[in-house]
C-alpha cells in the first residue's frame, strides 16, 4: 500500500464530506502560525526517534509492532470526524462497523450467539468480564493461573473479590488437579483460563477444564488477549498448525477477551470482550438522559463499562478486516509466518553451543538462555542481562530482546542439570509477531549467538 496516497485520499474524502454542509468561518482562536508549527513539528518528530525500531525484525523483544497501513488509513480517516462509539448519535457509521467486526471476532471463536464490544485495552476487557462474573456469582472469588497476566489479580482487587492463583505444570499451563482441589472448597465462582500467556505463550487446557464447570458450577472466562488470533491456526496443516482442542473449546466458554492491537494489526488501544450469553447485558443496565435519544436500537454504551470510546478504533479494524479477514487464509497467514519463525529459531537454538532453549514455543514466543561455564542460575541471570543490554546499545548492529524472570524451582525442574545458587534467574525472551521475522530469523540467531559467546 502507498500510505502517502491513501492518507491524502483520507484528507480529501473528509474535505468533500464537510463541504456538503453549509460553509462557516473557522474561529481565529484555533489558528496557528505555519512557521511556529513547522518548528514544533521538527522537535516533535525528532523526539519520536527516541523509540526502539518496533517495525524491524531485529526488534524481537516485547509485543510491539506498527499497525497495518489499512488500519492506519481507517483510523486516521475516521479520526478526522472523531466519532464516539458510546452512543449511536456520537458515531452511527463507526458503531455499525464495530458491530460488524465484533461479529467477525465471535465467528472466529465459534460463538453461536454473543454480546460484545471493543474496548480501549485487554485490561478493560478483562475488567468487564470479571465484573459480569462477580454479578453472576456474587460472593465468590476468581481463580487464575500463576502464569496469567497480572491484571487478573489487580482487577480482583478493584472489584472487591478474592483472587486465587493456581499453580502451573512444566509447560506453564494451569494445573487442573490443583484447580479442582481449590474448587472443592466452594470459594471460587469463576475460572480464568489463558489462551497464550504473555510470558511464554502457554495455552491452558480449556477443553479439559470445561468438565470442571459442569461439576462445580463455575463460570469460565478466557483471556486470549495475546494469543486469541492463533485460533486461526488451530488444526492447520504444516508446521505452523497448533493443537485444535483447547481452541475449539473456547466456543463453549462464558466470556473471552482478545486484543486486536496485538495480532489483529491495530494501533493501541483496541481490545474486545465477548459474552456467549447476550442476557448478561442486564448487568450493564443504566440510563443516560443526554445521550441515548437518537435511536431505539441498543447503544454500545449500554453494554459497556466505558463511556467515550474512539469510533476510529472500530474503523481501523473494519478496514483491516476487509483486506485481511480473521480467517485462516487471511490474517492466519500473518500469524503462520511468526509461528514458523519461532519454530525455526527454536531449532537453531537447540543446535547451538552457546544458547539453550528454555521451552519449546507454543505460539510465537521463543524463550532461551545463554550457556555458562558453571551452569549456575546466577551466571545465567548475569549473562542474559549483559546480552540484552549489549545488544540494544550496539549502534552498529543492534538487536532488541527482552527478559523473563523464572523462579529457581521452575527453572531447575525444566533443566535439572543447572545449579540453583539463587532464587531465580532471567532468561531471554523474544516475541516474533512480525511476519518478516520468518526470513530474518537466521540473522537474528547469529547476532544473539555472537553476543552469547564468552
Amino acid at each position: 500500500m502507498d500510505l502517502n496516497k491513501w492518507l491524502a485520499a483520507a484528507v480529501a474524502s473528509n474535505a468533500d464530506w464537510t463541504k456538503s454542509f453549509a460553509p462557516y468561518d473557522p474561529h481565529p482562536a484555533l489558528a496557528v502560525d505555519e512557521s511556529r508549527f513547522a518548528a514544533a513539528f521538527e522537535v516533535f518528530t525528532e523526539r519520536l526517534k527516541d523509540n526502539y525500531p518496533f517495525f524491524h525484525p531485529r526488534y524481537a523483544g516485547q509485543m510491539l509492532k506498527p499497525p497495518h497501513p489499512a488500519a492506519v488509513v481507517g483510523y486516521l480517516t475516521a479520526m478526522l470526524i472523531n466519532p464516539n462509539n458510546h452512543a449511536l448519535d456520537g458515531g452511527p457509521a463507526t458503531a455499525d462497523m464495530e458491530r460488524e467486526v465484533v461479529q467477525q471476532l465471535a465467528t472466529m471463536f465459534g460463538f453461536d450467539t454473543h454480546l460484545g464490544h471493543l474496548t480501549t485495552s485487554g485490561t478493560i476487557a478483562n475488567l468487564e468480564a470479571l465484573f459480569v462474573a462477580r454479578e453472576t456469582h456474587p460472593g465468590k472469588g476468581v481463580a487464575y493461573s500463576a502464569e496469567a497476566h497480572y491484571t487478573h489479580g489487580r482487577m480482583c482487587g478493584v472489584l472487591g473479590v478474592e483472587g486465587f492463583p493456581v499453580p502451573t505444570d512444566d509447560l506453564g499451563r494451569m494445573d487442573l488437579d490443583a484447580l479442582e482441589e481449590l474448587l472443592r472448597g466452594g470459594r471460587v465462582g469463576t475460572v480464568v483460563l489463558t489462551a497464550g500467556t504473555t510470558g511464554l505463550g502457554s495455552i491452558d487446557p480449556v477443553h479439559e477444564a470445561l468438565a470442571l464447570r459442569e461439576r462445580y458450577g463455575v463460570r469460565i472466562h478466557i483471556d486470549a488477549a495475546y494469543g486469541g488470533f492463533f485460533t486461526l491456526l488451530a488444526g492447520a496443516d504444516g508446521p505452523e498448525g497448533i493443537p485444535a482442542e483447547p481452541w475449539r473449546a473456547i466456543a463453549q466458554a462464558d466470556s473471552l477477551v482478545v486484543d486486536p492491537h496485538k495480532h489483529g494489526l491495530q494501533p493501541y488501544g483496541c481490545g474486545a470482550v465477548l459474552f456467549r450469553d447476550p442476557s448478561v447485558g442486564r448487568f450493564y443496565l443504566h440510563d443516560s438522559p443526554y445521550t441515548y435519544f437518537t435511536s431505539d436500537e441498543l447503544h454500545l454504551g449500554e453494554i459497556s463499562l466505558e463511556c467515550s470510546r474512539a469510533g476510529a478504533s472500530a474503523a481501523g479494524l473494519w478496514l483491516t478486516f476487509q483486506m485481511l479477514p480473521p480467517t485462516r487464509e487471511g490474517l492466519g497467514e500473518v500469524l503462520a509466518a511468526g509461528r514458523r519463525a519461532a519454530l525455526r529459531w527454536s531449532e537453531l537454538i537447540e543446535n547451538s553451543e552457546h544458547l539453550e532453549l528454555y521451552q519449546e514455543p507454543q505460539l510465537d514466543i521463543v524463550s532461551y538462555f545463554p550457556v555458562t561455564p558453571g551452569g549456575k542460575l546466577s551466571e545465567i541471570d548475569a549473562a542474559a542481562d549483559r546480552i540484552m543490554h549489549e545488544g540494544m546499545n550496539d549502534t552498529e548492529d543492534p538487536v532488541f530482546l527482552s527478559t523473563l524472570r523464572v523462579g529457581a524451582e521452575r527453572f531447575t525442574a525444566r533443566h535439572p542439570g543447572l545449579t540453583a545458587d539463587a532464587d531465580g534467574a532471567r532468561i531471554l525472551r523474544s516475541v516474533l509477531m512480525k511476519p518478516e521475522s520468518e526470513t530474518y530469523v537466521e540473522s537474528l540467531h547469529q547476532r544473539v549467538e555472537r553476543l552469547a559467546r564468552p
